[in-house]
């Protein structure tokens, strides 16, 4: 039998988090390892029990979720933890920080249980989370703040058939959604974004969007 998704959960409204590790629990390939109510607690904890998946918070005292992010997944982390950010997305302002900070995912705390679940077990995968409508939010609210760095979309090795999938990631669109923009199958959707990822040498779906707003392939 595999063994359950180790998860930890960090909030600072008692309620949320209980509810969450009740949710989670709940599920046979889940288990919650550890709560916690800041930043500081969760990094300190996932030290000790190396959760698989720490579900964030952005607000804390103490240290908050970005910073957390940040010390659990960022870059240069000897041993990286996948991170998913589940917060009100808008009363936050620090969202795009916290996802350049190294999350895998985020999710709305609204977002159904299910949602939840499905998550989770994603990003414990390997692989990112962010919900096309949340995709479009963030995008709206931050691509101002997105400052292009150095280099084109010339010098990015992609062919024009990935670029154009590329720019359809940061817009938002789902798998499926591109599949159908582009009549192609879901399979070959997977297969360019793997490409994508793997030439521009991105960790997951979420650096890609990111990526494509910095390096001014969409604006």
């Amino acid at each position: 039998m595999t063994a359950p998704i180790r998860v930890l959960v960090c909030d600072d409204q008692a309620l949320i988090r209980t509810g969450f590790a009740t949710i989670i629990g709940a599920q046979p390939d889940l288990a919650v390892v550890g709560e916690c109510g800041n930043g500081r607690a969760a990094v300190d904890l996932a030290g000790r029990l190396h959760p698989d998946v720490v579900v964030m918070d952005v607000r804390m005292p103490v240290l908050d979720g970005i910073a957390a992010t940040r010390l659990l997944a960022g870059s240069g982390t000897a041993d990286p933890v996948k991170v998913l950010v589940v917060t009100t997305f808008n009363l936050d302002e620090y969202v795009y920080e916290a996802l350049r900070a190294g999350a895998s995912g985020f999710l709305l705390k609204d977002a159904p249980p299910a949602q939840l679940l499905h998550g989770i077990r994603t990003v414990a995968s390997g692989a990112a989370l962010l919900a096309p409508e949340v995709t479009r939010q963030l995008v709206g609210r931050y691509a101002a703040r997105i400052r292009p760095a150095e280099g084109t979309p010339d010098d990015t090795g992609l062919t024009r058939r990935e670029l154009e999938v590329l720019r359809l990631i940061a817009d938002g669109l789902s798998n499926s959604e591109i599949a159908a923009r582009l009549v192609i199958s879901q399979e070959t959707v997977k297969t360019y974004v793997s490409r994508i990822l793997t030439k521009l040498d991105l960790r997951d779906r979420v650096q890609a969007v990111v990526y494509a707003y910095r390096t001014g392939l969409v604006t």
